[in-house]
């Protein structure tokens, strides 16, 4: 596969391009998603605008991380928006303190957390918006149904979930139309195959969260991974996100990072293109 297949755009929708490689914004918040990392915000907002720069047209982020410390960081780095960037984030989740999480999927919660959105990120629309969490005490049907109002409204353009199994997906589809999912998935972490099959069968985009298994990938990853690097010149954590890029042609990781050099690394990631040989002992890594 060349270079220029991987970084082929993935049609959100089927009618929103964004490039195969995004940027996610959690690596901007402090530990247990909380608080600001930097104490200078403009060591955040530099990076964002370098992320664009860089050719990222997909920033992925969420009304919890900080709490909307990211949202804040994005529209303070990026308004008003350049033509072709997609601003992605996500509601449904209440947060209370480092690594504390509540699901909150009542449709009146998540109007208010939509809206509120719209107000940090100074915009009419967002462009794709995910449900965080499936909330259980909560029929789906009521919390996709708040989504498809927000939509009907133009507050909403894509409506995405998060961290859904292949029935949920299929049940939600009866509801609403999904246009993304957001699973945990990485070179070493298939439980979601089946879900990524249902997705490349309906044309769903797949953001994958962890895709450098939260630090794992980019480090001592094991021999396999480490010769597929050497034999590239490229580290163990661009190896593993190039794998993604290969592996389906609706996966569109988005990295986050604090650091500008990781970043730089993650988005040269999308010029490795892996033979045959890399991709059969790479796939037997699972």
């Amino acid at each position: 596969m060349d270079t220029e297949t991987i970084w082929a755009d993935v049609a959100i929708g089927g009618e929103l391009p964004v490039r195969r490689l995004g940027f996610g914004t959690g690596g901007l918040v402090g530990a247990g998603y909380w608080g600001v990392r930097h104490d200078d915000p403009e060591r955040s907002t530099a990076l964002l605008r370098r992320a664009v720069e860089g050719g990222v047209t997909l920033i992925d982020t969420a009304d919890n991380y900080g709490p909307d410390v990211a949202e804040e960081l994005v529209a303070r780095a990026l308004y008003p928006y350049p033509d072709g960037l997609v601003i992605a984030t996500k509601g449904g989740v209440v947060r209370t303190g480092p690594d504390i999480w509540h699901l909150a999927g009542r449709p009146e919660q998540l109007r208010a957390m939509c809206e509120a959105s719209l107000r940090r990120l100074r915009t009419d629309t967002l462009g794709l918006y995910q449900l965080h969490r499936l909330d259980p005490d909560v029929p789906m049907a009521d919390q996709l149904g708040a989504l498809l109002e927000l939509q009907q409204e133009g507050k909403i353009r894509h409506i995405g979930l998060d961290s859904v199994d292949a029935d949920e997906l299929t049940r939600a589809r009866e509801i609403a139309p999904v246009a993304s999912v957001q699973n945990r998935y990485n070179l070493l972490d298939r439980a979601a195959e089946d879900v990524l099959a249902l997705c490349e069968r309906e044309g769903i985009a797949f953001l994958p969260w962890f895709p450098l298994g939260n630090g794992a990938l980019a480090g001592d990853a094991g021999a396999a991974l480490t010769a597929v690097a050497a034999r590239h010149g490229a580290t163990t954590g661009q190896i593993a996100l190039a794998w993604l890029l290969h592996h389906s042609p609706v996966l569109l990781p988005t990295p986050g990072t604090g650091s500008p050099a990781h970043l730089d690394e993650n988005l040269a990631a999308g010029r490795i293109a892996l033979t045959e040989g890399d991709l059969a002992q790479l796939d037997g890594l699972a």
